[in-house]
């Protein structure tokens, strides 16, 4: 008798690996634990042989095989042998998760909330009222939208000013500041980055994409600083606020040097997106090389069935390696270019990973586009990075040694 369910992860046996993610969360929420098996077929999970889980997997279009008690301990020695850069990781509990994102969030969709609904794993939706009002304490894992932090309303003021979008959100904006009790939107995104960086500091887990990521270490290093010009918050910016940066209250950058006009789309020299030589067939990013026994963490965030990922753009493309700082992990990073891509850190007990780009399998969207079909793309390189985030805090325990 088969005792075990293996879901192969690697190219050639998976038909669908973000929804096989999604029935490993499922099987957690369950109750019960999964084994994810690293650098073994792509990182491979292993179940208990249940029908319920066959079920599942069948009903989802998961590729799978039925195991024997044998077979499984043939494959457990091999992935504990010191001579194989493999490691056996239990995931014990599935993660709750929160969604940092206005309920209207026009004119974009969000990679994180279409690869979590396309691979069935549940996520509750919070914004400002409920991160000032300390509910982030009700979860272990939170992504940040496309987002400012910073309250220049994503710096779109030169090209959509006028737009209908634009206007209506940046009304809602000030009206949901004003009704939690403050003057401007900048102070109300600088207090929800606080709430959030507290978050993290107590042992939560940050998972950002885009502008999320620079705009959300620019607040904090400039907290208590006003950066803002005349329309985004009414008056002048502080003369000279550059030189009133705080580079020692950020998470991932250094050194950066801020965007002062409001007629450029970019908010500081973190972002490579002008600074790009790189031609789109051309656009990959490596992922690095972990050992899986002594940094299970990194590995388990790189775990994917290639090590060769398509670049992708966004507001925030990716990091000038020269900002990042060098207690912060690069996890995957175009070398020609000379920028990180995904990144990952540690503040206070807790854990934070920057992915830059808007959304994997659409290389350049722009306001408008239609959101990405993912029933198209199951087998996703990109879109697994994300999922990888999503189950780690289920085996977050293990700290990495080096």
């Amino acid at each position: 008798m088969a005792q075990y369910l293996f879901v192969p992860m690697d190219a050639e046996t998976q038909n669908d690996h973000l929804k096989a993610y999604g029935v490993s969360y499922w099987v957690l929420s369950k109750g019960t634990k999964v084994k994810w098996l690293l650098n073994y077929r792509g990182g491979s999970f292993l179940m208990p042989n249940v029908e319920e889980i066959k079920k599942e997997l069948i009903v989802r279009g998961v590729s799978y095989e039925e195991m024997t008690e044998s077979e499984v301990n043939s494959i457990l020695a091999l992935v504990a042998s010191p001579s194989q850069n493999m490691q056996e990781v239990l995931l014990e509990k599935a993660p709750k998760i929160a969604v940092y994102t206005p309920t209207g969030k026009l004119p974009w969709d969000d990679a994180v909330t279409m690869v979590l609904t396309y691979a069935e794993i549940p996520y509750t939706k919070i914004y400002d009222e409920e991160v000032l009002s300390d509910q982030l304490l009700l979860y272990d894992w939170l992504h940040l939208h496309h987002e400012d932090f910073t309250g220049q309303y994503g710096k779109f003021y030169r090209s959509f000013k006028t737009a209908a979008w634009y206007i209506q959100e940046k009304k809602e904006a000030e009206e949901r500041a004003a009704k939690l009790g403050y003057a401007k939107v900048s102070e109300a995104k600088r207090d929800v980055a606080l709430k959030i960086r507290d978050y993290v500091v107590g042992g939560g887990f940050m998972f950002a994409m885009c502008s999320a990521t620079d705009s959300f270490d620019i607040a904090l290093a400039a907290e208590g600083v006003d950066i803002c010009e005349p329309m985004f918050d009414g008056d002048a910016s502080d003369a000279a606020y550059q030189s009133k940066i705080d580079y020692n209250k950020t998470f991932a950058f250094t050194d950066f040097t801020l965007e002062r006009s409001p007629n450029v789309y970019e908010f500081s020299s973190i972002d490579m997106t002008q600074k790009r030589t790189i031609k789109k067939d051309l656009d990959y990013f490596s992922l690095m090389d972990f050992s899986a026994k002594w940094d299970p963490i990194p590995t388990m965030l790189n775990q994917n069935h290639t090590s060769l990922v398509k670049g992708f753009m966004g507001q925030t493309t990716s990091y000038d390696h020269r900002e990042v700082k060098k207690n912060v992990l690069v996890l995957g990073e175009n070398r020609s270019n000379k920028e990180a891509k995904y990144i990952h850190g540690i503040r206070g007990k807790g854990f934070f990973t920057f992915y830059g780009g808007h959304d994997p399998e659409d290389y350049q969207h722009r306001v408008g586009d239609p959101p990405t079909e993912l029933s198209l793309h199951p087998n996703s390189p990109g879109y697994r990075l994300i999922l990888n985030n999503v189950l780690f805090p289920a085996a977050r325990k293990k700290k990495q040694k080096t």
